[in-house]
């Protein structure tokens, strides 16, 4: 056996001269035999020390002279506190194989800087307890003792004197109450008593502090002088609670902080995908209605139809535009925000990105282009419907007035009982009214043309009208052949009559075309017209003045006509005929010529105050016209002239954020007070519509053009204005001076395009390689290449320090370390750890710290 022994590790830990820190050790020198007490309290605390570690492995020492003499046990210590591999240990029960284990436990404490003196591994497999605790003295030593700060020793220095001086149990108390005030309360502890004040500190420590009871209260109580090294051991495994203490109170606060950003960020998203899908619905509802082009059979619901889209333009519209807006906005302040933070951007839901909303909102404005055209037109067709209609009426009443028993005298049998002179003017009258029914062809082709025209521009009422036209051209038809079969009858029996009074057939054929020409006046002096400028109505009025200078000619053949009637009252008077003589030849009476006459007469000055009427009324429209061109050329040169102003405020370096802010204000102050003249027009422009004027030859301007401008100025004003807005965001949020800010933005306005270095920056600044990029995109570059930020890899170690360095935590750790809230959201986000070692309800930190930043699929 050998008869020297030194356990001494050669460093220095802040207790000053060695020689005196080895007295205790030289005592043990002289008889071989440690201190009985001391003996007693190194076991016990020494055991205490080894299974708090040996319980991470699931196992302990009851003996710690038997225990560690097949090395096994003492491998495993090693691996456990030093947190590395030691050799494969030798499995069998020889002695040489437990002598083999514990040098290589041994070899492994001198790798570490400690020098062994006078301990081998037969010591300790003979179970030596001298050779044992000095063995485990070195390895405390070396992994529990050394790693204390000096600047931490002087506390501990001072406890350590109280402990092994004062007797009165108050000393670990003080320790604990030091660090933890709400565990102790050591006003209220009475130095009279070292019994319980030692036992409430050792209670406390393994209850609250995870720290194993080492010693009896009675080991220090009956003992003159305690073993330093049991005390020192003990007093090690405060500092440790302690230092894990404010590492894990560290590593909670930044765990709370980066959970409160990201908590902030999700209600941002969930904000911005509720509104998205409010939008987009509403995009959805709106959409088939403007497509809808189903057209209404009256004026009156078309008319209706418009006033809906009207309604639509001013009332529901406007605050959609204002949401879509609003939205950009809050999605550009949410990237800014994760940006910041140094978190993934933000991927909206499938359909809900800001391009998905643009495109709809674009398919939305497309239908709405289309669909106030098409009312125009619609209503513009119904128009030419109604005229059509009615004229179709006008000429079909005129020719069923002229048929009405046409059939039934073409059907008369008269000249089976008649005279020759009788059968004569039958004939006659026949003859005048073929050159009757020829006159009227051309009004049954134009019936017939109408009725046509109708079919084709899809008449509501086209099936009365098909009905009437075709009795029309059934009757016209039934008098063809009628009148085919009475010419052929009177002309067999015209051999048998061989007078007829020339002049009744002379007046009946001059009276019939006259009477037709009358006819057609009245029809063309009734006629309704629609004109939309004034040339239209002044050919209307050159046309009408034409017709009048033609009426002393029919004036004359009307005399002529007259004339013929008073040659036969001469001749009858003359020749002494005393009866009342009748036109055979012909059903028209010169009373009806004299009030058609008459009637012809009335109609002119009446056509011609219309037309003068209508005259007033198209100078009326082109006030109107000029009235709204007037305001259009104002209101399109000044919208385009604020666009070109925000457009160089939002360039300019030479003042602050704040000075961009408050001019943009008072552009956006300027825009909403010019509101009204926007207002104005629209009214204007509805008294145009409303008078049916379709075109505006004095400008270049449309309504539509006016409120395409004005919205286009509204969303660029609120998105300029946002861009400051984001910039003093980031401004503050990076800490960017207002130099560093104009630097920046003269940066980005004279880039100067390097190669290589430039490359890598465009790949940053513009990914999409559009050729285009932004100041915001520029500005997040400067602030990521200048910003210290959070990492994943800082979160992964925090919660580690959280979970005493095990590759997973549990509930009540987490519980016990962050706020309620925080550790709630913990654990319903973090998944569960599958890796080896885990206990029950394990969860995974690393994979929930990586998902934060985006770098899993978590």
């Amino acid at each position: 056996m050998m008869t020297q022994i030194e356990t001494t590790v050669h460093y220095d830990n802040g207790f000053g001269d060695e020689e005196d820190y080895m007295i205790q050790e030289d005592e043990w020198d002289r008889d071989m035999l440690l201190d009985p007490a001391w003996e007693k309290q190194q076991r016990k605390t020494f055991t205490a020390w080894c299974n708090s570690h040996l319980r991470k492995a699931e196992t302990q020492i009851e003996n710690i002279e038997d225990d560690f003499r097949n090395g096994l046990k003492l491998m495993l210590l090693l691996e456990i506190i030093s947190g590395e591999r030691l050799p494969k240990p030798d499995r069998g029960k020889m002695r040489f194989h437990k002598i083999a284990n514990v040098n290589k436990a041994l070899d492994f404490i001198t790798s570490k800087g400690v020098k062994l003196v006078s301990i081998g591994a037969e010591e300790i497999v003979d179970g030596n307890i001298k050779m044992t605790l000095g063995m485990i003295w070195t390895i405390i030593l070396r992994f529990a003792i050394q790693d204390i700060s000096d600047q931490c020793w002087g506390p501990l220095l001072s406890y350590h004197a109280n402990l092994t001086s004062d007797l009165d149990g108050l000393a670990f108390c003080a320790l604990i109450h030091r660090h933890r005030p709400d565990l102790i309360d050591y006003a209220k502890l009475n130095k009279d008593d070292p019994m319980g004040n030692l036992n409430l500190a050792f209670e406390i420590a393994e209850k609250h502090l995870d720290i194993p009871k080492m010693l009896d209260a009675e080991d220090i109580i009956n003992t003159p002088k305690p073993d330093e090294r049991a005390i020192m051991t003990y007093v090690s495994c405060f500092y440790h609670a302690f230092a894990g203490a404010e590492q894990a109170e560290t590593a909670a606060n930044r765990i709370c902080k980066v959970l409160d950003v990201n908590q902030e960020n999700e209600k941002l998203m969930e904000e911005y995908e509720r509104l998205a899908s409010e939008l987009l619905e509403w995009i959805r509802r709106t959409t088939p209605w403007l497509e809808n082009r189903a057209a209404e059979k009256t004026m009156v619901e078309m008319q209706r139809k418009l006033e809906d889209f009207r309604d639509y333009r001013r009332m529901h519209k406007p605050p959609k535009v204002q949401e879509k807006c609003q939205l950009e906005i809050s999605f550009n302040t949410l990237q800014t925000k994760l940006r910041i933070s140094n978190r993934p951007a933000f991927m909206p839901s499938e359909g809900k990105m800001v391009s998905d909303i643009a495109s709809a909102w674009q398919g939305l404005e497309g239908a709405e282009k289309g669909y106030e055209e098409w009312i125009l037109t619609e209503i513009r067709r119904l128009e030419r419907l109604d005229h059509l209609a009615e004229k179709f009426c006008q000429k079909a009443t005129t020719h069923e007035t002229w048929a009405s028993g046409k059939e039934l005298i073409l059907s008369q049998k008269d000249y089976e009982t008649a005279t020759l002179t009788e059968v004569r003017a039958l004939l006659r009258k026949h003859e005048a009214f073929e050159s009757d029914l020829a006159a009227h062809q051309d009004r049954v082709e134009q019936i017939a043309a109408i009725a046509q025209e109708l079919n084709e521009l899809d008449y509501h009422g086209v099936a009365s009208v098909n009905k009437r036209c075709q009795s029309i051209c059934d009757l016209w038809d039934q008098l063809g052949t009628l009148t085919q079969k009475r010419r052929e009858a009177l002309e067999r029996t015209e051999k048998l009559l061989e007078t007829i009074d020339q002049l009744f057939l002379e007046f009946a054929k001059r009276s019939a075309p006259f009477n037709n020409w009358m006819e057609g006046a009245m029809e063309d002096l009734q006629d309704m017209f629609i004109v939309h400028t004034i040339d239209e109505v002044q050919s209307l009025i050159s046309a009408h003045e034409q017709f009048k200078a033609t009426l002393p000619e029919a004036d004359g053949e009307r005399q002529a006509i007259l004339g013929i009637h008073n040659e036969v009252q001469k001749i009858s008077q003359s020749y002494g005929i005393k009866a009342n003589l009748l036109n055979l030849y012909s059903t028209i009476t010169t009373e009806e010529l004299l009030a058609k006459w008459d009637k012809v007469k009335k109609l002119v000055p009446q056509r011609e105050g219309s037309l003068q009427e209508e005259l007033a009324r198209q100078h009326t429209n082109e006030r109107l016209r000029r009235l709204f061109a007037t305001q259009a050329n104002l209101i399109g040169p000044w919208i385009q002239t604020r666009m070109e102003e925000i457009g160089h405020c939002s360039l300019e370096v030479g003042g602050t954020l704040e000075d961009q802010m408050t001019q943009l204000k008072q552009f956006e102050h300027i825009i909403v007070t010019y509101k009204p003249n926007i207002d104005k027009l629209e009214g204007d422009h509805q008294h145009i519509q409303e008078s049916l004027v379709f075109d505006n030859k004095h400008t270049n301007y449309t309504m539509e053009h006016i409120r395409v401008g004005w919205e286009l100025l509204l969303t660029t004003i609120a998105r300029t204005i946002n861009e400051i807005e984001t910039q003093i965001l980031t401004r503050d949020a990076k800490g960017i001076s207002q130099e560093q800010m104009h630097e920046f933005r003269s940066s980005f306005n004279h880039f100067d395009r390097g190669e290589v270095e430039f490359a890598r920056i465009m790949m940053l600044v513009d990914p999409s390689a559009t050729g285009m990029v932004s100041f915001q995109s520029f500005i997040d570059f400067m602030t990521r290449e200048t910003a210290d930020t959070d990492t994943a890899e800082q979160v992964v170690a925090s919660f580690r320090i959280l979970a005493a360095d095990k590759p997973y935590i549990l509930v009540e750790e987490l519980r016990r370390e962050l706020p309620p809230d925080q550790a709630e959201y913990c654990i319903l986000r973090m998944p569960r750890y599958s890796g080896p070692g885990g206990s029950a309800g394990a969860l995974d930190y690393t994979a929930f710290s990586t998902a934060l930043y985006g770098e899993s699929d978590l």
